[in-house]
């Protein structure tokens, strides 16, 4: 791997790859989640080596990419290295081995929940895992060591996935968004495709997915950076739609208070398009329109297997992925959901659970706190 040192990176020293409730006409919605999840996942990691837990990957990865990349400081806390039209935005993480135990915990009455469902645990890295320059000095705590965490307090009987080197091997593609906090489709499939080989699934390869490319993309990281040079350096972004795999998908929309934080009325179901192509800031929410809403996936398959993914979005660019493993997706958000998830899993005939979160939602209390309420509510 070459080092760029042209590369602009973008760093906010105590969060990362935050999933706002992205909409097409609301972006303050996603600095108010922005904004909590800064303050709810900073703290101090103790992430102490002893022998590796079921799932983890013993790997150690070098950023030679933007490793030498100098920085400088802009708004919210953010820092800004390199110039030019490769810049690159992303938040630090700031994750605690005791937050991690807390969202492995939350996990695991899952097990209680469902003794007969395979539950699938897939911490998502965010960009500063494999992007932050090693002159910066507030270090951002260990993303890997924050995975290890998670998979050492699960009940032996859940599987963990560590997508971590399986992405590092593509850190030179396009895999995270080098102006949003969200990772990119690409970077979902990579993952997707780690989550098939370990889960005994079919998979299909990016040759029977059609590219399609929205230009002139700018991400969430110049609202929130204020930097100029972020805004003047547009990207490509690159969604892929399969080719010979049509599907049903119902929806029920969720209608929220102002915070955000609580649903207040929900549409009857009704069917739509998986992608709704968004434009400008909102480009990413194309995968079901956004976050609020419960979405159930009937694909083409047979094979007798339903996924039911616990996420926050970066979990929305999974699914388009999995349509050839599953019969049935459905899609439910860590922070908007009704009905009693016992009930629901049930009902639905759920095979499969995977937890898809990024690692700063994985290491909020809201998150974990969310997942416990939807097992009694």
């Amino acid at each position: 791997m070459k080092s760029l040192n042209t590369i602009l990176t973008v760093i906010a020293l105590h969060t990362a790859g935050t999933a706002f409730a992205q909409t097409a006409v609301d972006v303050d919605e996603m600095h108010a989640d922005f904004t909590e999840l800064v303050t709810d996942s900073t703290g101090s990691a103790a992430y102490i080596p002893d022998e590796y837990p079921a799932g983890y990957i013993d790997f150690t990865y070098v950023n030679e990419i933007t490793g030498n990349t100098p920085y400088r400081q802009a708004r919210r806390g953010i820092f800004v290295i390199g110039s030019g039209k490769n810049v690159r935005a992303f938040e630090a993480f700031g994750g605690t081995s005791a937050s991690a135990a807390q969202y492995a915990a939350a996990i695991n009455r899952y097990r209680q929940a469902f003794p007969d469902v395979n539950i699938w645990v897939m911490p998502i890295p965010t960009a500063c895992a494999y992007y932050t320059p090693t002159a910066v000095e507030a270090v951002p705590k260990s993303t890997h060591g924050f995975i290890r965490e998670v998979f050492r307090n699960l009940d032996s009987s859940i599987t963990g996935i560590d997508i971590y080197p399986a992405l590092a091997e593509h850190v030179e593609e396009p895999i995270y968004s080098r102006t949003d906090h969200h990772w990119s489709p690409l970077g979902a499939y990579y993952a997707a495709m780690a989550f098939a080989s370990v889960a005994g699934l079919d998979f299909e390869p990016i040759e029977c997915f059609e590219p399609v490319t929205v230009p002139g993309y700018v991400g969430t990281m110049y609202r929130f950076s204020g930097s100029m040079a972020v805004k003047k350096a547009p990207e490509d972004f690159v969604y892929y739609v399969p080719r010979n795999e049509p599907v049903e998908v119902t929806y029920v929309t969720y209608t929220l208070d102002k915070a955000r934080r609580k649903v207040i009325a929900e549409t009857e179901p009704f069917q739509g398009n998986f992608f709704i192509p968004m434009q400008g800031v909102a480009t990413y929410s194309t995968f079901m329109g956004g976050d609020s809403k419960l979405t159930k996936i009937v694909t083409q398959n047979k094979n007798g297997r339903r996924l039911a993914i616990l996420k926050d979005s970066f979990g929305n660019a999974l699914p388009p992925f999995l349509f050839s493993s599953f019969e049935e997706i459905h899609v439910i958000d860590c922070r908007y959901f009704t009905p009693n998830i016992r009930d629901y899993i049930q009902g639905n005939g759920v095979t499969d659970i995977l937890f898809a979160n990024n690692v700063t939602h994985a290491s909020s209390a809201r998150t974990t706190d969310m997942y416990i309420t939807y097992l009694n509510q």
